[in-house]
């Protein structure tokens, strides 16, 4: 579990096939010296395991669920890449419950300069809209950002000189893609919602509809 808090710039050192997944290298300036066999990394957003490491790196295997879901199928060597190690009961909550498991990717399709701040617009996939709230939080590329207008499934973001210059958004332009993660709140009440239909086997995924709500009682 992490905040969405962004401890460290990393860059991509390598990237190797293995097997048909992708064993990837992570050069960063985290303290690594309370890093274990098997804790958690989220790198750009993605809770990465860590199977090796050193005093400036760590090595980590991913999966083809994660490459299929994340940017990270399309990462380069030297690319900059945002590094937070898992919380710690003692942590300081200052951004939201992350869980480093990517919902889907959206695309940066808006910049500008917002006084001392950049705006940013992102388009999300239709599918995780319902998810998304003004004034809600969502985490992209791995930082814990604040929804601040919302059209449809484009948002919009401010992020501060302090955001700048301590994460990779240096890097988002136009077209730029990026890991998208929905609070881990609405998903849990989707999921209440459907109430005993959730244990039900079905082809195609349960779609919550007003009409689904006021036949279960939601609404009056």
């Amino acid at each position: 579990m992490f905040t969405g808090i962004i401890e460290s710039l990393g860059k991509v050192e390598s990237l190797q096939s293995v097997g048909g997944d992708i064993r990837l290298r992570i050069q960063t300036d985290l303290d690594m010296s309370d890093v274990h066999l098997g804790d958690s990394i989220a790198t750009n957003g993605i809770c990465l395991t860590v199977i090796e490491w050193g005093d400036k790196w760590y090595t980590a295997d991913v999966s083809r669920e994660s490459l299929n879901r994340t940017t990270l199928g399309q990462w380069k060597v030297g690319q900059p890449v945002n590094v937070e190690k898992a919380m710690l009961p003692t942590t300081r909550f200052g951004g939201h419950i992350v869980s480093g498991h990517v919902d889907a990717i959206g695309e940066i399709t808006l910049v500008r300069k917002d006084a001392r701040s950049l705006y940013f617009e992102v388009t999300a996939p239709v599918e995780i809209a319902k998810y998304l709230a003004e004034k809600g939080s969502i985490t992209v590329d791995g930082i814990s950002l604040t929804i601040n207008h919302l059209r449809g499934h484009i948002l919009s973001l401010n992020l501060i000189p302090h955001t700048a210059e301590r994460t990779n958004i240096g890097t988002w332009q136009v077209g730029s893609k990026v890991n998208l993660e929905v609070d881990v709140l609405a998903r849990y009440i989707e999921r209440l919602l459907l109430g005993d239909k959730a244990a039900e086997v079905k082809s195609e995924k349960t779609d919550i509809s007003l009409s689904f709500l006021a036949e279960n009682g939601f609404l009056k």
